[in-house]
């Protein structure tokens, strides 16, 4: 599932592209994602600007006239396209290949501009969605109104931190990956977070140390940081839009490492593989307390 980091990749790709473009038409090959796409609903942008795209978590807002919000969450797999009017296709983000036999049956819904610029929703799997409201209550939107604060802004911080720990008896990497705590950290990045952090996946949060949690914080931001600035991460090598190869998958410490030798120089351990909530958690046991 596309974390944080990438999701940040695809705005900033489309921001670039069709921001200030003007829908000319909308196709819908599929429209039973995880809800269901009403064509009335849908066709109601048509003619209408893109005005702004922002991020929330892990949901996209693309802001148009009219006030009107299409609000777009990437599920499992979702993932856009964009062909250009030389009819060439890129990709918007680095978590995902181009596979031209295979995605064009995943194709659920083609936005055509008056540039002749296409904007190509796919989904294997179909757990994502597209949604409308008003732009100028969408915060208060059934998805958008629970989340926590964003990881990259000053209020996630130490005192939010302890406050919200306060009597709950949970282990630190469901925190981490609670959206109502913090929004848009998934497995990927939590791993990474606490490794850094010398703090095991299942420590539980009564548990920690002030200097921990400084750690888990400062971690936070500076690998989702850089994780955006290396372009998002991957299991391959891909590129965007403008070409640019996604790398910070080559700089994972412990996400997928079962069983190799432990990253820090002064560490003879083998990473170790747990499963936590149903998610694989990878660790350790050496260098995380």
């Amino acid at each position: 599932m596309p974390e944080l980091p990438e999701v940040e990749v695809v705005k900033r790709s489309l921001e670039n592209l069709i921001v200030n473009l003007s829908i000319k038409s909308i196709e819908i090959n599929e429209a039973n994602l995880r809800y269901k796409v009403r064509k009335r609903e849908i066709n109601q942008i048509i003619g209408l600007k893109i005005k702004s795209i922002k991020r929330r978590s892990k949901y996209l807002l693309f802001f148009l006239t009219k006030g009107i919000v299409m609000i777009v969450h990437l599920g499992m797999t979702g993932k856009f396209f964009i062909v250009n009017k030389n009819k060439i296709k890129k990709k918007t983000s680095f978590y995902y290949n181009l596979d031209h036999k295979k995605d064009s049956k995943h194709n659920h819904i083609v936005f055509t501009f008056k540039n002749k610029y296409k904007l190509i929703y796919n989904d294997v799997r179909k757990f994502g969605f597209i949604k409308f409201d008003k732009s100028s209550k969408f915060e208060e939107n059934y998805h958008l109104k629970k989340l926590g604060p964003e990881p990259l802004e000053s209020a996630y911080n130490f005192e939010y931190f302890k406050k919200y720990i306060m009597g709950r008896n949970r282990i630190i990497k469901d925190l981490l990956m609670d959206q109502k705590f913090v929004s848009g950290i998934g497995n990927i990045y939590a791993n990474e977070i606490l490794f850094f952090s010398k703090v095991r996946p299942n420590r539980k949060i009564i548990e920690l140390e002030d200097v921990e949690i400084k750690k888990i914080l400062k971690n936070t931001k500076n690998i989702l940081k850089k994780a955006i600035i290396l372009g998002g991460s991957s299991i391959k090598n891909f590129s965007s839009s403008s070409g640019k190869a996604g790398s910070f998958q080559q700089y994972f410490r412990v996400y997928g490492k079962k069983g190799n030798n432990c990253s820090n120089t002064d560490c003879n351990n083998k990473i170790e593989k747990i499963v936590l909530s149903n998610r694989a958690s990878f660790f350790c046991s050496k260098c995380q307390k």
